[in-house]
């Protein structure tokens, strides 16, 4: 399986001044105080391979999720402000590494072919077939879709497989360092596991040569002048010598990822939050073998709908097939650089909010000072040069006109658009006509099917007669904040408090859902005439 190296786009030249690499050295947004441990690792570690070395690690026992993708996004922006730091004088890498040589432990529920998959448990994934018949093994399948994705969002990285890896052997110097520390890597593992465990552990797990599977068997002998293990095979019962490189074994999961930091000379690798016994456990095993640990830090999971663990296996929460149906890579990124120790739904109900905020971090990034800047998600997004853009009006409200309007049809959107902003089209906006792409699908498979309108109370009843009043007179031109009032005002005159469930009224009554944009700004968007038949259908 061939090493995929220099994928996506070159990371572009940066050009940095004395103002922005002030502030860089000072700024407390996230991916620069992470830079900045990576540069005083640099003053205190020699650099064997030449440049820094920035990593993330996959695990493709199921289809890459969002999460996955997470990870390399603010991996690169750790990468880029460190740049920033250095004023680009660093040589800098970042692999994307797939641990594709695992033993598949168990099928995964949202492939097809499951009992084709289930003959192979136990096998390295890449000697799995292709669920989806696509690609030799389920372990490329799964690469592919990773650096498919990657490659569309601009990502400048290397991927490396560690099947390639191990049969290559590129990691067998290291390898051979692992034997010749074994008892002192069993002994950083062995208090973390159970008696039964502890019996039979190894850190190297011999391929069968009569069943492809990687073993879990417990080794009788090693010879490290002819760097091999001797242990007995579980269906011949016979003893068996294999060799520790050339692909012959891989290593458990921690002793593997310590070794992996060693041989590529790995300097900063973040993880999730459960794997914080891991990154401690897999340093010490690293040290043993020579190197320092890679820098980093924690980040929290994302969470679906019910508050669990997304699961590459389970396939639960969201693809990153599915938030780009409904929205752009770049409001992932945004939802991806926000609060990374903070755990968060990663759902589809998240996705308008995220859109809203990218639009509003894009439009106030041209006039903020250059410290401002810094911590302005867009300028880690776009790797300092956000592109220019001033939407003249929000997603939600997007969202919000073609539930009112219940038409899945761009050109009445961009009809209504144009009662706001005579001047916009789909040329002169292409990101405003995109977002109305993204409205329509997204309307469509979740706004319509959930749509549930109800009857206004008596109470209710009232204040629509009078606001339908107060429609009535105002002229075309008038502000959205000038309704904005008059909605408040009727809304008080008729004793709602609090005053929230006067616009919840509305969104049930009149729109058909829970909650919905600023009231004053839809009917300015929507129109006075269009409003009023909305109230007049309400009431009837």
């Amino acid at each position: 399986m061939p090493e995929t190296t220099n994928a996506g786009r070159d990371a572009a030249p940066i050009e940095i001044n004395s103002e922005l690499l002030a502030h860089a050295h000072v700024s407390k947004a996230w991916p620069f105080e992470e830079a900045r441990k990576v540069l005083s690792r640099l003053k205190r570690i020699p650099q064997p391979t030449g440049s820094i070395i920035f990593e993330t690690g996959y695990g493709p026992s199921g289809l890459p999720h969002i999460g996955t993708f997470g990870e390399v996004a603010r991996t690169t922006m750790v990468r880029h402000a460190f740049r920033v730091l250095t004023e680009d004088k660093i040589p800098t890498r970042l692999i994307c590494f797939s641990d594709d040589m695992d033993g598949l432990r168990k099928v995964p529920d949202n492939i097809p072919n499951k009992d084709m998959i289930g003959a192979h448990l136990g096998k390295p994934l890449t000697q799995v077939p292709d669920p989806f018949g696509e690609y030799p093994s389920f372990g490329q399948h799964n690469n592919a879709r990773l650096k498919s994705f990657l490659d569309t969002f601009g990502f400048s990285y290397e991927f490396l497989s560690a099947t390639e890896c191990y049969t290559s052997g590129r990691f067998d110097a290291t390898l051979l360092r692992v034997l010749e520390h074994y008892d002192e890597i069993r002994d950083v593992i062995l208090p973390t596991l159970g008696p039964e465990r502890r019996a039979t552990y190894s850190p190297f797990l011999p391929i069968s040569p009569a069943t492809g599977k990687v073993l879990q068997v417990p080794i009788i002998d090693r010879d490290l002048a002819a760097g091999s293990i001797l242990y007995k095979d579980p269906d011949t019962q016979k003893l068996t010598q294999v060799s520790v490189t050339r692909g012959h074994c891989k290593l458990q999961w921690k002793a593997d990822w310590a070794m992996r930091w060693a041989a590529l000379g790995v300097d900063y690798e973040m993880a999730g939050k459960d794997l914080i016994d891991s990154v401690r456990l897999s340093g010490r095993i690293c040290r043993i073998l020579g190197r320092q640990q890679p820098e980093g830090f924690n980040y929290e999971l994302f969470l679906d709908e019910n508050g669990e663990k997304i699961s590459k296996s389970r396939g639960n929460g969201l693809t990153i097939e599915e938030w780009l149906s409904y929205a752009s890579p770049e409001s992932l990124a945004l939802y991806m650089y926000q609060s990374p120790r903070k755990a968060k739904r990663l759902y589809f109900d998240v996705i308008p909010r995220a859109v809203d905020e990218y639009a509003g971090h894009l439009a106030a990034y041209p006039v903020e000072d250059q410290a401002a800047k810094l911590t302005n998600p867009v300028w880690h997004i776009h790797e300092g040069t956000p592109p220019q853009a001033d939407l003249p009006i929000s997603f939600a409200l997007l969202l919000n006109l073609a539930s009112a309007s219940n038409s899945e049809d761009r050109s009445v959107l961009w009809g209504f658009i144009q009662r706001y902003a005579p001047e916009a089209t789909p040329e002169t906006q292409p990101l405003l006509d995109e977002l109305v792409g993204y409205a329509i699908r997204y309307f469509h498979d979740f706004v319509k099917p959930s749509k549930q309108y109800r009857a206004p109370t008596g109470k209710e009843r009232e204040a629509l007669v009078e606001l339908d009043k107060r429609l009535a007179t105002m002229p075309d031109k008038i502000l959205a904040e000038e309704i904005q009032n008059e909605v408040y005002a009727v809304g008080k005159e008729h004793g709602f408090e609090p005053l929230r469930a006067w616009f919840q009224a509305l969104y049930q009554v009149l729109l058909g859902q829970s909650q919905g944009p600023r009231f004053g700004s839809f009917v300015q968007l929507y129109g006075i005439e269009n409003t009023r038949a909305l109230i007049a259908k309400a009431l009837e």
